[in-house]
């Protein structure tokens, strides 16, 4: 498996002004960098990738619909909005070097019904992904569908909803990002969300029940770990936490207090319990041989 640290804890828009932080996520012993934008206008991905592996490091990306982008519309032109905006942000994580395209990607964060989902929408959800399955394939991207707990959207809150989204789009380059702080709200056991994910698990998201250091709350990570290792999950582990004090963050993910006493303390405190839990469940299952 592989740990990697999310740029979300420092800001908002990754860009060359950051690159320093990239020597600092080697020191502390990540495999990689997980780089999050939602605005592509000037990205320099490619720059990015050159500095990125000058560091020692691999790249992940990570963007998410936003504002009126949806693919479940009832509207083709807010529908064609969204899809160009996944295209290119697929083109963005391959500029990048990324194998792995994450977030939520079929209605925008932040958008509640106020009811369940309908069969249309979930349908036209279904087909907006494996519309976009060509482009995945010709940049050789996995994208990585999170679902995201009740109270940021109304579909895909769920292990077992995006499982069957997943085998519904049925394709390899279609699959499924599990994060701890979601499941958290959503799952009644972690292990068992991890599990209904079965093949279809591409990426994995570690926080906190607060969006805290992993180990520092209430999160079953003995139960996630060792679910992983029954799954022959090897991929990407990241932390994915906020900038308490980044207002646009701390506003988008409704977070009031400060998680740590700073983002270098969470991010290294948070990678070493991760590699500790990871190498028990391992452990476990060779004792059990």
């Amino acid at each position: 498996m592989k740990f990697g640290i999310n740029t979300l804890l420092w800001t908002s828009a990754f860009s060359l002004d950051d690159i320093p932080l990239l020597e600092q996520f080697r020191q502390w012993g990540f495999d990689g960098v997980e780089i999050a934008r939602f605005d592509f206008q000037g990205f320099p991905a490619r720059v990015l990738r050159e500095a990125v592996r000058n560091a020692g490091l691999e790249a992940t990306f990570c963007s998410a619909l936003t504002g009126g982008l949806s693919l479940i519309s009832e509207d083709a032109s807010v529908r064609r909005a969204a899809r160009d905006f996944i295209r290119r942000a697929v083109e963005t994580a391959a500029e990048l070097g990324s194998p792995v395209l994450a977030g939520p990607y079929v209605s925008p964060v932040g958008y509640l019904a106020g009811r369940r989902p309908t069969e249309d929408e979930w349908k036209r959800g279904v087909e907006g992904i494996a519309g976009l399955v060509p482009v995945l394939r010709e940049h050789g991207v996995t994208l990585a569908l999170e679902p995201l707990n009740r109270f940021e959207t109304f579909i895909l809150n769920t292990a077992g909803d995006l499982r069957r989204f997943c085998d519904e789009v049925h394709d390899p380059y279609v699959g499924a990002l599990f994060d701890t702080f979601h499941a958290n709200i959503e799952e009644k056991c972690f292990g068992a969300a991890v599990r209904a994910l079965g093949p279809r698990l591409a990426h994995v998201h570690a926080c906190e029940n607060d969006r805290g250091a992993p180990g520092s709350g209430h999160v079953a990570w003995d139960e996630v770990f060792g679910a992983l290792r029954e799954n022959g999950y090897d991929g990407w582990c990241v932390i994915e936490s906020f900038g308490s004090r980044i207002p646009e963050i701390a506003a988008a993910a409704c977070i009031w207090r400060d998680l740590a006493p700073d983002a270098a303390t969470l991010a290294r405190e948070g990678l070493a319990f991760l590699k500790d839990a990871a190498a028990r469940a391992m452990g476990a299952a060779a004792s059990a041989v």
